[in-house]
């Protein structure tokens, strides 16, 4: 009787994707480049095994959100002596970064293997992104 196919760390090869967040829904996108962290799109899929592809996500300021989340969506950080409120609007204009970030985040496991999951993110605010020399494909998203 044959087992069920564990894949081995150094038999998985990571790819790099750029995705382009211009005008997209944030949640579609986050699920999209959550399970191209995860690998769950290969058929060599281990949830034990960092198996995942690196994504990298430019125009991160473009990205939308539906109905009225944008004046009501808040975040919250903790400080270690109060708790810290910031609007959706006040982040994406100084840190639109950190909404896909945080988004892609919080559907990744809480765990070791998430925080390096975590790693393969890049995300930046415009058009240009440093990793070109990686050859990243593009990744379309409906």
């Amino acid at each position: 009787m044959k087992s069920t196919y564990m894949a081995k760390q150094g038999e998985i090869e990571p790819k790099w994707f750029v995705v382009d967040a211009s005008d997209m829904v944030l949640g579609r996108l986050a699920t999209v480049v959550a399970a191209r962290l995860r690998g769950k799109h290969k058929a060599e899929f281990t949830p034990h095994q960092l198996c995942g592809d690196t994504v990298i996500v430019v125009n991160a300021d473009k990205v939308r959100l539906t109905g009225t989340k944008e004046e009501s969506k808040k975040y919250y950080r903790h400080t270690g002596y109060t708790l810290k409120t910031t609007t959706f609007k006040q982040l994406k204009e100084s840190y639109p970064e950190r909404i896909i970030e945080k988004a892609v985040k919080g559907m990744l496991p809480k765990n070791v293997l998430g925080r390096k999951m975590g790693k393969r993110l890049h995300v930046y605010a415009g058009e240009s992104h440093p990793h070109t020399s990686q050859q990243p494909e593009e990744l379309k998203v409906n």
